[in-house]
This record gives structure tokens, C-alpha cells and sequence, in this order.
């Protein structure tokens, strides 16, 4: 049996596994590693040569910069001019507007 009992992830990886994450060959990696850390990309460990996955997580995520939204804030479907209610809010207005104008609820006697 084996003395693992639990898998670890690594934080650190080698530049063939960072290079993978950038989806690249080692060779292409090595090569466009100059530019890409001249663009904010982290630089490997100096004692071990590792490469820290959570900081080149963050920067392909940060890379674009925040303002460049994929979608546009969601938009509410309140009316202007009216206050956000709650639902039981909404659900007391309809039922004063319906015995207002004399309807009734489906299930209603």
C-alpha cells in the first residue's frame, strides 16, 4: 500500500508545467519568457526555478486589466421611478389592484 494518503497540488511547478498552463510547448515558452515578464508575467523562484501557479493565474487574469467587462452590468427590470420592493410587497399591491378592479385569484371562492 501506499504511504500517500491524500493527493497535493502543487503551488510551485517547473517551467514545463507552467508552460502548460500558458498552453505553449517549453521551447515556445522559453522563447516568449522574456516578453511575456517584460508584460508583468512572474518570474520563476531564484533557488529552485519553480514557477508559482496561483501568480500566473492572477496574471492571465489581470493581464487585460478590469476594465474590459465581456458583458455589460446586469440591467434591473425595475421601472424607473419605482422602489425596489420585496416580494411580499408586490404580492400585497397585486392583491389590493385585483380587489381594486373587482378580479380574483383563481383559487378564491
Amino acid at each position: 500500500p501506499s504511504d500517500v494518503r491524500y493527493r497535493v497540488e502543487p503551488g510551485d511547478v517547473p517551467p514545463e508545467k507552467a508552460a502548460r498552463r500558458l498552453h505553449l510547448t517549453l521551447d515556445r515558452f522559453n522563447e516568449l519568457l522574456p516578453k511575456l515578464q517584460a508584460r508583468g508575467f512572474p518570474p520563476a523562484d531564484p533557488d529552485t526555478g519553480m514557477f508559482d501557479l496561483e501568480q500566473i493565474d492572477r496574471w492571465r487574469k489581470d493581464r487585460h486589466g478590469a476594465e474590459t467587462a465581456l458583458t455589460e452590468s446586469p440591467r434591473t427590470a425595475q421601472p424607473t421611478g419605482q422602489p425596489e420592493t420585496g416580494m411580499a410587497e408586490r404580492f400585497i399591491a397585486a392583491k389590493k389592484r385585483q380587489t381594486k378592479d373587482g378580479r380574483r385569484h383563481r383559487g378564491a371562492p
